[in-house]
């Protein structure tokens, strides 16, 4: 069996710059959308608000998304043990999983509150929802614009988070449109409108997290990667006759792994056809960590296609 593993060689000291950059981005911006959450959860229950409600409950999907992608840098890099062969990075999609659950069952519990609401709107303290909600507005760009500061184009994790705070804002919007409207004409049923479209956020953001972290723990195929165009290049390669047992999964968002067995000619030069696989894999799929068998037309698991 012949392993093959290949990595990009980056500046040791660029790399270290860039991972402190961006964990001091996200701790920072985790810490205002956090102490927020708080804030605007103890307001939404003081005011009788449930758009602030839902709008914490978005805001927890935040707070969430920049503590998994804080666990991620910080268990991502340990190493590897006899134990745990792949290290920690699986810690990052079973923390989603469980913070995908909870904004389901948020968003459930949000829509149940404004169902009732429609029918007897409360009497809500308008004036102290609309001063939280505009505070929240400027916590969430105050979060972005650090996020921004981080680099969000070669790291996956601290892009999800800037995305999850964009959406957080609409949220924070909504909330300042229903305590005007409360305000100026009295129109208590715009909260629990507000609070329907910040839950909408929530659903979405829950429903998303859920499904890829269910994919990966149930070793999904990456989506970028097409498992039949994979199959023709690597069939294209001269000597190579067959390609079977082909598995492709993730260990995390951005480790995916590839394993299987190549046929070849009996003639084959087996090195220079797995140096071929490798670099076709790595270059157009960028599959990384990739483990093929190479075997012979007279192996004895080898089935030739129909």
């Amino acid at each position: 069996m012949s392993h093959s593993h290949n990595h990009h060689s980056h500046g040791k000291h660029s790399h270290h710059h860039g991972h402190n950059a961006n964990r001091k981005a996200l701790f920072i911006s985790f810490g205002l959308i956090f102490a927020f959450m708080v804030i605007e959860f103890i307001g939404g229950m003081m005011t009788n608000s449930l758009a602030l409600l839902s709008d914490a409950g978005h805001m927890l999907s935040d707070a969430a998304a920049l503590g998994l992608s804080l666990a991620a840098l910080a268990f991502g890099g340990k190493e590897a043990n006899t134990s745990k062969t792949y290290g920690y990075k699986r810690f990052e999609i079973l923390a989603a999983f469980i913070n995908g659950i909870t904004l389901l069952a948020i968003s459930i519990y949000i829509f149940w509150e404004a169902y009732h609401r429609f029918f007897s709107p409360p009497e809500v303290a308008s004036a102290g929802m609309l001063g939280i909600a505009v505070v929240g507005l400027a916590v969430n760009i105050a979060a972005a614009w650090i996020l921004m500061k981080g680099d969000m184009s070669g790291n996956l994790n601290l892009r999800s988070a800037f995305l999850h705070v964009l959406g957080d804002l609409l949220g924070s919007v909504g909330a300042i449109i229903a305590g005007l409207l409360m305000m100026i004409f009295n129109w208590n049923i715009a909260d629990p409108i507000a609070s329907i479209i910040a839950a909408l956020l929530v659903l979405v953001s829950g429903f998303r997290v859920t499904k890829e972290s269910v994919h990966i723990l149930m070793e999904g195929k990456p989506e970028h990667i097409d498992t039949d165009t994979l199959k023709k290049g690597i069939l294209s390669i001269p000597s190579v006759k067959d390609i079977h047992d082909l598995h492709i999964w993730s260990i995390t968002s951005d480790f995916p792994s590839l394993s299987c067995h190549v046929v070849v000619s009996e003639d084959g030069d087996r090195d220079r056809i797995l140096q071929q696989v490798s670099e076709y894999l790595r270059k157009e799929f960028r599959l990384e960590h990739v483990t093929v068998q190479i075997e012979g037309e007279g192996h004895s698991h080898y089935h030739p296609c129909n």
